[in-house]
């Protein structure tokens, strides 16, 4: 073996983690924010997350990529530290598929449609499957499944430069030296762990180990406590990825830490300790690609299945490593943490929660703000102040995220709801500023003891009812992504328009005939002015996200399609809502 064999098993190992990054970095964007719904959704038990690690591993390819994603989410307070357990589990179970697919290399026969089954063989030409698919399609599904095609593709040639960069080995007498030490299980593991923190890949390390294997001096019993060193060393991704997380999240890697620390000390107590009375044959025979898939898989499942129903022993271990104070119920939970940055998809999910979190705020903002007009309670002009502010952070935080996030590779997808996000964040803030308006106007109604004449309260107790629901029909529509219920607002926009203007001219009709004074007026334009610009805004956030749906992005056209081309959904909703909230037109002098 020469410098140019170094060099070339150099050039595979990278092949092996482009290829596996740009497969894991696709898969991700197919799966979309659905990720993220899984995990919230299917941690109740750890049966439950146990499955759904292993399923998101498999999907996704990256043991790596779930945990951060899994230190992210726990440091954001969107799933708890017991829901992660059986995640981290599953996610170790997950894995093994990769070391499967690399076994096939290893295949030797004469048969035709066996050596088909190597990927060598048929890598080619998924890779031009994948070319062809990334040419003709530019963006979407069909171009993320091209450029999976392509990483498998490279991966596999990873592989097979690794493989032949080694195969002079065999004939190395220094090698086989060498390779004695690992029959020291402490070294083997020591080697394994170290390996695999470096690459920052378990799959990459199986991947060597798979390829040194070939050469026909591999054990089983040099292979084993590699392959449980392997699983020592993937814990670094989880280490490193919970600097500067919330003590939570700290604790995630030190319950990765500890279940793999824990499984691999009982593996090598349990196997290595029944050695001394039992002499197992198959250490001292030579070990290849297929055995040591087995052999990961078998370790990995055992691993799980031993340690599945002490999860709350293991979170315990977590808690006295890292230890609660009086500051941690104090301590701030990240917006939308940075690591989910890592997961774009996951990341989108996350900020469309947080938007609609500011939709439910913005409503109960002015609803608050609208009680004071009856009956003004210092405290809760406070609260509308403090909401307000929140609501200024929300558009801040969730802008930057989402520009920063708008610049990745993502699906159409995820591509619509930034797009829907950006649209309505805006809108969402300006509401909680309208709030503020009307809660000065509720303060100097207060302080100048105005009293509205009876027929102007009953008119602008028909134009609150009508805001109310508004405000209700436009957050439901947002919050449930329901078009059928975002079509309805504009219709009812269009009758507080309405409202606004007859309400108005009464208002000029009793100041003509002296039973109104031009004081009430200028706090009744207030009111009024700000109940159309909430209105109107409720109508942004209802076209935004009808057009983000059908990829319209032309609102004023839309609008004028909508309210010209006599739509009967429009014209019936608008009838409905103008019998519910109708002032009587008072006649001028």
């Amino acid at each position: 073996m020469d410098i140019f064999s170094l060099f070339t098993l150099c050039g595979g190992i990278a092949f092996f983690l482009y290829g596996m990054s740009l497969m894991s970095s696709r898969l991700e964007k197919l799966a979309g924010g659905r990720m993220e719904q899984l995990l919230k959704k299917m941690t109740s038990t750890p049966i439950k997350g146990l499955l759904l690690g292993a399923v998101i591993t498999i999907a996704i390819q990256s043991s790596g990529a779930v945990t951060v994603m899994l230190v992210g989410l726990v440091n954001s307070g969107i799933i708890g530290l017991g829901q992660s357990i059986g995640i981290i589990m599953g996610s170790n179970v997950g894995t093994t598929l990769t070391a499967w697919i690399l076994s096939l290399s290893g295949i030797d026969s004469d048969s035709v449609w066996l050596q088909l089954l190597k990927p060598e063989n048929f890598s080619p030409l998924v890779a031009l499957a994948g070319v062809i698919l990334r040419t003709v399609y530019k963006t979407g599904r069909k171009h993320s499944a091209g450029s999976i095609m392509v990483g498998f593709a490279i991966l596999m040639y990873g592989t097979t430069m690794m493989k032949n960069a080694v195969s002079p080995l065999a004939d190395m007498p220094e090698f086989t030296s060498i390779l004695t030490a690992f029959t020291n299980p402490f070294v083997g593991v020591a080697v394994g762990a170290v390996l695999t923190a470096v690459l920052h890949s378990s799959a990459a390390s199986v991947g060597i180990l798979q390829a040194l294997s070939m050469t026909g001096g591999i054990t089983y019993g040099m292979a084993l406590p590699i392959i449980m060193g392997q699983n020592i060393g993937t814990c670094m991704t989880a280490l490193m990825s919970s600097i500067g997380g919330n003590r939570n999240a700290r604790r995630v890697s030190v319950i990765h830490v500890s279940f793999n620390l824990i499984g691999t000390s009982i593996g090598l107590l349990i196997f290595y300790g029944s050695g001394l009375f039992i002499h197992y044959a198959f250490m001292d025979w030579l070990i290849n690609p297929a055995g040591i898939a087995v052999v990961h898989s078998i370790f990995n499942v055992a691993t799980t299945l031993l340690l599945l129903p002490f999860t709350r022993q293991l979170e315990r271990l977590a808690y006295l490593v890292v230890r609660e104070d009086a500051a941690e119920k104090d301590e701030k939970k990240s917006f939308v943490d940075e690591r989910l940055l890592n997961t774009p998809s996951v990341a989108i999910a996350e900020c469309g929660v947080k938007t609609v979190e500011m939709a439910r705020l913005a409503e109960e903002t002015i609803l608050r703000s609208l009680s004071l007009l009856g009956t003004y309670d210092e405290k809760v002009a406070e609260e509308v102040i403090r909401n307000e502010d929140r609501l200024d952070q929300y558009e801040d935080r969730l802008g930057t995220v989402l520009v920063h996030l708008s610049s990745r590779a993502l699906s159409d997808e995820d591509s619509q709801n930034i797009s829907k996000q950006l649209h309505t964040i805006g809108d969402f803030e300006r509401i909680g500023d309208h709030a503020v308006n009307l809660l000065k106007t509720a303060q100097e109604i207060h302080e100048k003891n105005i009293q509205f004449s009876g027929t102007a309260s009953d008119e602008l107790q028909v134009l609150l009812a009508a805001l109310v629901e508004i405000l209700s029909v436009t957050t439901r529509a947002y919050a449930e992504g329901s078009l059928r219920l975002a079509a309805r607002v504009e219709p009812l926009e269009q009758v507080i328009d309405g409202l606004v203007a007859d309400i108005k001219s009464n208002h000029i009709a009793r100041l003509q005939k002296g039973s109104c004074t031009i004081e009430m007026g200028f706090v009744l334009s207030d009111l009024l002015t700000n109940c159309e610009r909430v209105s109107d805004h409720c109508s942004n956030i209802a076209v935004a996200q009808i057009e983000t749906a059908q990829n319209l992005y032309q609102a004023h056209e839309y609008l004028n399609a909508l309210k010209n081309a006599g739509d009967a959904a429009f014209r019936r909703n608008f009838d409905e809502y103008r019998q519910r909230f109708s002032v009587k037109k008072e006649q001028h002098q």
